[in-house]
């Protein structure tokens, strides 16, 4: 796992902190929007329209692509998110491509390979990549790459095991 995310930093004016620029960062009305699609989509059942929706804001979701209920994307940029072909987002996770920090802020891409799983009430921050087959464990603070193939978890995550393959270790526990 790589330590440095890929982040793009910009200060905030003396004596206040860097939530007073969220409008000069970005459209109000575009951020209301934002907010009003992805609101939707996550109480949404159905996986196409959802996918249909997230790419009207700009996000790039690849085919088959599962987003669980109550997951919450971006609502500042939401067009710095990618995410592969057949990937599970699990319930309640968070792609988070901005940070707003005393001093500054920070904003980066988020990419979600292809066939990567996010287990349920995961976060993803800003400037991150998760490599194709990625596992990441349910609850997790995903703050740094992840490799493909790797089964991540933890707050922070880390990797626990490399090459993890999914289908054979449900296999095994089936067959116990």
């Amino acid at each position: 796992m790589t330590d440095r995310r890929r982040l793009k930093h910009v200060p905030s004016p003396p004596g206040k902190n860097s939530l007073h620029l969220w409008c000069s960062a970005v459209n109000p009305l575009r951020v209301c929007w934002n907010f009003a699609i992805i609101t939707l989509c996550r109480y949404l059942p159905s996986l196409h329209l959802k996918r249909w929706l997230y790419k009207s804001l700009g996000m790039k979701v690849g085919k088959n692509t599962s987003v669980g209920l109550m997951a919450m994307m971006d609502v500042f940029f939401p067009q710095l998110i990618s995410i592969g072909e057949n990937s599970v987002l699990g319930y309640n996770c968070t792609i988070l491509c901005h940070e707003f920090l005393i001093r500054e802020y920070r904003t980066g891409t988020v990419k979600i390979g292809r066939e990567v799983m996010l287990g349920a009430n995961s976060t993803v921050l800003p400037g991150v990549s998760i490599g194709d087959g990625a596992v990441v464990g349910a609850g997790s603070l995903v703050n740094r790459d992840i490799p493909p193939g790797a089964l991540a978890a933890g707050v922070p995550a880390k990797v626990v095991r490399e090459n993890y393959n999914i289908a054979a270790d449900c296999m095994e526990t089936v067959g116990k």
